[in-house]
């Protein structure tokens, strides 16, 4: 088989990138760990020269280009175990768990952008925001009940964690109640690959402007654990 290079984008903001890196990691698939940062709020032009799409993940395997997060999980499913679990009714539940984080949760999203290194103090959610917080809840604590955790399809780590590991880091950073689902929280953000990437995001020392003003509009910022270079610009 031939040797993989994942390409992702800055540690502290690419939610999207976390998806394939932190499940390769998390099954032993080796590859070469490529960077391109962020360098503006729209980076399509340049990403194209490695992207169909102009956005990352995008994974390289010999000749073969493959994008989007999803599309790299399916690729890699055909390639390799540990996936989706063995189970039938534990896998049918991650697909669909993680059909529905590609597709959904627009609110979180929109609202609570990731940025791994702050944790924010957010105002009162609106409606979307709460409907879309009551469904992950209601998702964590059905997969930790239905097959018994600690991960959310069961005893081991699956593309359904991978794809919500950014939303681990937004449930710390911004404060969301989970209710029960904080027991997977907290399981993932000790797993050694998230550890990492958080390790390699307090180190960046880039800023993006317009990445950190979705932060500053989010919510007042009470800590910053990054080393780099400090302060959120003033919210446009």
């Amino acid at each position: 088989m031939s040797g993989y290079t994942l390409i992702t984008a800055n540690r502290n903001y690419s939610s999207w990138s976390l998806r394939p890196w932190v499940l390769m990691k998390a099954l032993g698939i080796p590859f070469a760990d490529r960077i391109e940062p962020f360098a503006s709020a729209v980076n399509y032009d340049e990403f194209r020269a490695f992207s169909p799409t102009g956005q990352v993940p995008v994974l390289l395997d010999s000749e073969q280009t493959v994008w989007d997060s999803l599309g790299i999980v399916l690729y890699l499913a055909e390639r390799h175990d540990g996936v989706w679990p063995i189970d039938e009714a534990a896998r049918a539940f991650a697909m669909c768990g993680t059909a529905e984080m590609h597709g959904g949760f627009s609110a979180i999203r929109n609202q609570c952008p990731m940025n791994v290194g702050v944790r924010v103090r957010m105002g009162p959610h609106d409606a979307a925001l709460n409907k879309d917080v009551a469904r992950l809840t209601e998702l964590f604590e059905e997969g930790l009940e239905r097959f018994g955790g600690p991960w959310l399809a069961g005893p081991d780590f699956t593309a359904l964690d991978a794809f919500f590991a950014p939303v681990a880091f937004r449930v710390r950073s911004h404060g969301l109640d989970v209710g029960k689902g904080q027991a997977w929280v907290d399981h993932i953000l000790a797993h050694p690959a998230m550890r990492q990437w958080e390790a390699e995001a307090l180190a960046e020392d880039w800023r993006e402007p317009s990445h950190e003003t979705e932060i500053g509009e989010s919510g007042e910022l009470i800590e910053d654990f990054r080393t780099g270079p400090r302060g959120l610009p003033e919210a446009g």
